[in-house]
């Protein structure tokens, strides 16, 4: 651990032998299948006309909801899905049944052909008119500390205001893709580009009538997740395994990308509106803000999205007398879903706008009011929900990334420059992060290993988690190598597999290396101590005399080979294999009323960002961008430099270029690359400068690491703040109304 050891399928990535779902050779008699959409946004289903589709070519059947063999809804927590469509519609996009047939192009023809008997019912497609008609997913949610109203009224100062922010596709470079095989006996091997094989294999059980037994779920690895693979992957192997019940043979369906960004939800959209008040030095003194998440038409993962949004409203901050009412909005487009933050930035992007603005109304520099009003140490330090902040570096990280990017002096130059520039205008921001590393929902923050010692010394281990290009196999080999002292190249993690580590839980939440890098420890350690009591009694020591470390074994007395060691184990009827069990401490929070300790531990950081705006076009660039984050101690530093600066381009692109547009009849008009722009290589900051906290974690953590996959994206908040500020030295304004994503018509009608 602490080493940057190159990811463990790095070689195979980059020669093309990495295998994924769609690699995986087919079985004799596999058959394809693609969905039959809904081309309405809201309606009643009358009626679904196969004739034409069936006489296509290839055509081996149609499956719709008469054919689901049990529930026909999937085993969501909510229970509000239906597998498929039935006598209504609930957006464009809704899959309604599947065409199966011999190839790909012939089930994606077909499906083409089906005819759809629609009657129209009028569409909600807004928070807004979601509102007004009480139309929720969930019911709505208050949180609130002190008086907020009488802080309010007795404020020197006060703003309001309101902020739209907009969903964010997932765009991974492999779309969700399943392929289910049946195998003997009723029983199921599910192949799945998924983040919870659990869930998975629980959604097939249920949809088929088995026992959860039956169903076998593996993945080797995703080409990308970033939440969007967390539930709605589960969608795509209940699919395919109704298909493959029906007509007996194994059926592999694999989204195209027009159709993955038609079916499957987003980040949520939300919209804001706030009455802010505050003294004299930028202090918050009163704060009431409406959240209202676009949900789309099930309820997913929205409900812990939004509660998470609730929790990060604060941010770095501390608010004293607070109200936050969250909406939870049912309109008729894709069900969002989980994505990287899962409702973090959505909670911090609006307090970074309202402190930007009170800072500007002040005529105070943006960073001193964010300092103002920082959390404390021993005092104005328990969150809104009732946490204590015990482990609080924001004030000393913040100070000095804020020396090392020479920020007082690139405020001045960016001053000068825009006096001088008639119409290119420079902006700067340095925000923080404060970011709680936990599932929400408790009982998720458990894992299980597995760790195998063969007799040449090799080593296998297996994990609950998902490797999705992120690291974790990497991470939890070295976690696993540093705890038996074998050389790294000796472990190796296998797939993620629901028939050896059950009931695992999502990869997701940032968890991914504390849960299952602890739990593959623990494993590793109960062989290492078997081991170690073994050579002592041999050779007359104590355990703790017992050293293994680089592939060696020794004590006070002799020297042995970690593989010499294992085999005269063996031979002596010492078990090999252990499992391994982690739950996370500390944490419990009430999840009616949000308060209580929802987190084990925070993860910090702040970046610096200068930008430049075209005040004639709106066209914007990212100059210079300058990172101090805390990762703890890592145990792989490349691997977390990755992240950082993934995340951060990542949450770049959802607050400048990544624009959801639907129509007003409910139509995704961005479903494509060419019409929906990620960040790429050209949006890479000339200037990128990345450095790490080099404090460990202060709570109980593997290797004294800290999460890093979703931290790092809401750093991007700074370049939509300096946006903003540059904007504001266009105008000449204390108040800048500038929603995301900032493209440039957007940029351009802020300036106007």
């Amino acid at each position: 651990m602490g080493a940057s050891q190159p990811h463990e399928s790095a070689r195979a990535h980059v020669t093309g032998t990495a295998t994924y779902i769609d690699d995986i050779p087919e079985i004799k008699g596999t058959l394809h299948a693609a969905p039959i959409l809904s081309n309405v946004a809201h309606g009643k289903l009358r009626g679904v006309d196969t004739r034409e589709a069936e006489a296509m070519p290839g055509v081996r059947g149609i499956v719709l909801a008469r054919d689901i063999p049990a529930d026909p809804v999937l085993a969501t927590f909510v229970h509000d899905e239906p597998i498929f469509a039935r006598d209504k519609v609930e957006f464009i996009g809704q899959v309604i049944g599947l065409v199966v047939a011999d190839t790909v192009m012939e089930a994606r023809r077909a499906a083409r052909k089906v005819k759809l008997d629609i009657e129209p019912l009028e569409a909600i497609l807004t928070t807004h008119d979601a509102i007004r008609a009480q139309s929720f997913v969930l019911p709505p949610v208050t949180v609130k500390r002190g008086e907020p109203d009488a802080a309010l009224a007795r404020a020197p100062h006060r703003l309001q205001g309101t902020l739209e922010v907009g969903g964010q596709e997932h765009f991974y470079l492999e779309g969700q893709v399943g392929y289910v095989v049946p195998l003997e006996q009723d029983q199921w091997h599910v192949y799945s580009s998924t983040q919870h094989p659990g869930e998975a294999q629980h959604w097939v059980a249920h949809a088929l009538g088995l026992p959860t037994s039956a169903v076998k779920v593996e993945c080797r690895r995703m080409g990308g997740g970033f939440g969007g693979k967390e539930t709605q992957s589960g969608h795509i192997v209940v699919w395919a395994a109704i298909a493959a019940k029906k007509l007996r043979r194994p059926v592999k369906l694999r989204l195209d990308r027009d159709d993955d960004f038609m079916v499957t939800g987003k980040r949520h959209p939300f919209t804001y509106e706030y009455d802010v008040g505050f003294d004299d030095s930028g202090l918050v003194t009163g704060m009431k803000l409406v959240l209202a998440a676009n949900c789309g038409w099930s309820a997913d993962l929205s409900g812990p999205v939004a509660d998470r949004a609730v929790f990060h409203v604060d941010n770095a901050y501390y608010l004293s007398d607070v109200e936050i009412v969250s909406y939870r909005c049912k309109t008729n487009i894709q069900s969002h879903t989980a994505f990287r933050g899962f409702g973090g930035p959505q909670g911090m992007i609006v307090t970074e706008a309202i402190l930007g603005d009170i800072a500007r109304t002040l005529k105070l520099d943006p960073l001193d009011v964010r300092k103002r009003n920082l959390y404390g140490i021993g005092t104005r330090d328990t969150t809104h929900y009732q946490m204590k902040v015990e482990d609080n570096i924001l004030e000393p990280l913040i100070s000095r990334l804020e020396a090392s990017c020479q920020y007082r002096a690139r405020r001045e130059e960016v001053a000068r420059f825009n006096e001088q520039s008639p119409v290119v205008k420079r902006g700067i921001a340095l925000t923080p992060v404060k970011f709680g590393i936990s599932f929400t929902a408790t009982f998720f923050n458990q894992a299980g290993a597995l760790v195998h010692v063969y007799t040449d010394g090799s080593v296998m281990v297996n994990h609950g988690g998902t490797e999705m290009g992120q690291g974790l196999n990497t991470k939890v080999a070295q976690i696993v190598a540093d705890e038996l002292g074998v050389p790294l190249e000796r472990v190796r993690v296998t797939s993620a597999d629901t028939s050896k580590v059950p009931n695992a839980s999502a990869t997701a939440a940032s968890s991914g290396t504390d849960l299952n890098g602890r739990a593959a420890q623990f494993a590793a350690r109960q062989v290492r101590e078997r081991l170690a009591r073994f050579v002592a009694e041999k050779q007359e020591c104590e355990p703790g005399q017992v050293i293994f470390a680089a592939g060696q074994v020794s004590t006070p007395s002799t020297h042995m080979t970690f593989e010499q060691l294992v085999d005269d184990a063996y031979k002596s009827r010492v078990q090999l294999w252990s499992d391994g069990f982690y739950k996370t401490p500390k944490i419990h929070y009430d999840k009616v009323t949000l308060t209580g300790r929802p987190f084990y531990y925070f993860a910090y950081g702040a970046a610096c960002t200068e930008v430049a705006i075209d005040t004639l076009t709106g066209e914007n660039r990212v100059l210079k961008v300058d990172i101090l984050h805390d990762v703890g101690h890592s145990i792989n530093p490349a691997l977390d430099l990755g992240q950082i600066e993934g995340g951060f381009v990542q949450g770049m692109g959802w607050l400048t270029t990544e624009e959801l547009v639907w129509t007003d009849k409910g139509y995704l008009a961005t479903h494509a690359p060419s019409t929906y722009k990620i960040p790429a290589t050209g949006d890479w900051p000339p200037h990128f400068k990345v450095e790490f906290w080099p404090e460990a974690n202060r709570e109980d953590n593997v290797g004294g690491s800290k999460a890093v996959g979703e931290p790092p994206f809401m750093l991007a908040i700074s370049v939509w703040e300096a946006l903003r500020d540059a904007v504001a030295s266009a105008r000449g304004a204390a108040t800048v109304r500038l929603d995301a994503p900032a493209t440039a018509e957007r940029v351009l009608g802020a300036l106007r």
